[in-house]
């Protein structure tokens, strides 16, 4: 297992996809800080705190950026295997097809660890350098809890995309499930009913905005019956599958 994630890492050395995928996590944090900057400049009675740039830069990442960016990770990591024609010689050296797939599991998670720092770091950066009001010690340990909270259920929510992935091998319908997903967070961000779509509640869930239209269990319920399925789906599909 080691061996894999290392030589994982060693793949990452000459790709270009990390990079663009710090380019991707910055896109959040960019547009809420600066987009509040001008608002505020140009609205000499409106006034923007740090906090609120916490929770829209979390908001934005959980409901729009953060699918079809982990997404594409997740097609990476998968699909060039099969493109680059690797995945015959790792799975005859001998490596277990279980501990293959955990190893792109455990990167990919890493992976979202990484890029959710790097927004929030991103995020406490430019509003130091803007300028904006509200930072206390308390509240830098609240929007680290929601970041976290956040990365984790997107996390958790990556199982049915992973199986996508390993279902089409190819980078297209992957790309085009989690659009659907974003549309549909959009969607149906003002309705009372979202916290019955996972990855809506999940954003609910990180920023503590759950609405009471229905029992928190409930959206808990269905992100982990969500995860539970892809996950085990994505194993048992994988160890039967012909490569």
């Amino acid at each position: 297992m080691v061996n894999l994630l290392w030589t994982e890492l060693l793949k990452l050395k000459r790709s270009k996809m990390f990079l663009l995928s710090i380019i991707g996590a910055a896109v959040a944090p960019f547009m809420v800080v600066v987009a509040s900057y001008i608002y505020m400049q140009t609205k000499a009675d409106v006034y923007v705190a740090f906090e609120e740039l916490f929770y829209q830069t979390n908001l934005y990442t959980v409901l729009v950026l953060g699918v079809p960016l982990y997404g594409v990770v997740t097609a990476y990591l998968i699909t060039r295997e099969y493109m680059e024609d690797t995945l015959k010689n790792l799975l005859t050296i001998p490596v277990s097809r279980t501990s293959f797939l955990v190893s792109k599991i455990t990167l990919l998670f890493t992976w979202i660890c990484l890029l959710t720092f790097i927004s929030w770091i991103l995020t406490l950066s430019l509003g130091v350098i803007f300028q904006f009001e509200g930072l206390t010690i308390n509240l830098l340990f609240k929007s680290i809890r929601q970041f976290s909270s956040g990365a984790g259920l997107l996390f958790i929510l990556s199982s049915p995309i992973i199986f996508v992935t390993l279902v089409s091998k190819n980078y297209v319908p992957t790309i085009i499930f989690t659009i659907v997903i974003t549309m549909l967070n959009v969607m149906g961000g003002s309705s009372e009913q979202r916290g019955l779509f996972p990855w809506a509640a999940a954003g609910d869930i990180s920023n503590n905005t759950l609405l009471p239209t229905y029992d928190p269990l409930v959206s808990y319920l269905i992100i982990a019956c969500t995860s539970l399925v892809g996950f085990i789906g994505s194993f048992v599909y994988f160890r039967r599958v012909d490569i």
